[in-house]
């Protein structure tokens, strides 16, 4: 048996340990107090949001949800480095990206429910509706980022998915075009060490996911995805290369799934608790507010009034999502065709008869 290629890997991206202590330098934007709090505030929306769709679920009143428990900071981070004018192209949970660009929790409220109006401003915004197909939407990011590339325009297309997603072939496939055609697409890997339930060292032989990027001759970085402030750099710096004709990159951001892979799974079954507990002490929320209370003076008082607008703001959200009335079942033939081909018109038109 020949033994696995053995490459030497770099400790990932970090600034910030568990504990919230600096590590290294920090960027200029980490010294900034109402920027590291607008972080911290974007992250506390995000897991309010989480906990509200996931009890929502379990009361049969939206659909299956794909938690972000404990992977906060990548979509966040994310989403900071990039610009209005890039297209963002998501997995499923990123629910924290899209509230940033623009995507009211109503609509990712409606999105879960199957309301193909939930994807309504992500279009009007010109980044991608969420895709579900694992990996498929890595060759769409390509091909933005060759019309962005052929109309020499300084944009870049953002795609973010799990560690799962970089085992397919349409992975490979755009990861190629991106590094051949040095195409201006950043590819984030949320490796939150599970593919449903299957280990990421039951998908790959590779030490890092961010290897990959070698075979396609694209930059490859490791990042401590618990730490917004590094995830929010290292995507920076690639979106900046990839604006001025540098070509792509391939981001591995290192976490772990806390919770179910879906409303529809149950972790239980493939893991206990024993192994899941010590990554509540990495999680990148308590990770920035450890930072903000020993750095920039965050109170109980400022915690608690971000916790109670966190709580209106997503109370409010799910009320007006509630009163809105389901769509027709005609709705499912919109947004599929120009102009619907016969037989599925024909099945439209039944659908609208009743």
């Amino acid at each position: 048996m020949v033994d696995s290629v053995q490459i030497t890997v770099p400790e990932p991206l970090r600034f910030l340990t568990p504990e919230g202590e600096v590590v290294g330098d920090l960027p200029d934007f980490a010294h900034d107090r109402d920027c590291l709090v607008s972080m911290y505030r974007a992250m506390m929306l995000t897991r309010t949001f989480d906990t509200k769709a996931i009890a929502l679920q379990r009361t049969g009143r939206l659909g299956t949800y794909g938690s972000s428990l404990g992977q906060e900071a990548i979509g966040i981070g994310t989403a900071l480095a990039m610009r209005d004018e890039d297209v963002f192209l998501p997995s499923f949970r990123e629910h924290g990206a899209q509230m940033l660009r623009g995507v009211s929790l109503e609509e990712l409220f409606l999105f879960w429910a199957g309301d193909e109006r939930g994807n309504a401003f992500a279009e009007q915004a010109q980044d991608f509706p969420v895709c579900i197909p694992v990996a498929s939407h890595f060759p769409h990011a390509a091909g933005v980022a060759l019309a962005m590339a052929q109309r020499s325009e300084a944009r870049v297309a953002v795609a973010v998915a799990g560690d799962g997603a970089t085992s397919k072939g349409d992975f490979y496939e755009a990861l190629n075009l991106v590094g051949v055609w040095r195409l201006p697409a950043v590819f984030v890997i949320n490796n939150n060490q599970w593919a449903i339930s299957v280990r990421r060292s039951d998908q790959s032989a590779a030490q890092t996911l961010a290897q990959k990027a070698v075979a396609a001759g694209v930059p490859g970085k490791v990042v401590d995805g618990n730490d917004v402030i590094a995830v929010r750099t290292a995507v920076a710096e690639a979106l900046d290369n990839a604006r001025v004709g540098k070509g792509g990159s391939l981001i591995e951001c290192q976490t772990y799934r806390l919770g179910d892979h879906t409303t529809a799974d149950d972790a239980s079954r493939y893991r206990d608790d024993a192994e899941v507990s010590p990554h509540w002490q990495e999680e990148p929320i308590a990770r920035l507010r450890n930072y903000l209370v020993a750095h920039h003076g965050w109170s109980r008082e400022e915690e608690k009034a971000l916790l109670h607008e966190s709580d209106t703001c997503v109370n409010a959200a799910a009320e007006a999502y509630l009163t809105i009335e389901p769509e027709p079942a005609r709705a499912m033939f919109d947004h599929l065709f120009a102009e619907l081909p016969a037989n599925l018109a024909f099945q439209a038109e039944e659908v609208a008869d009743g």
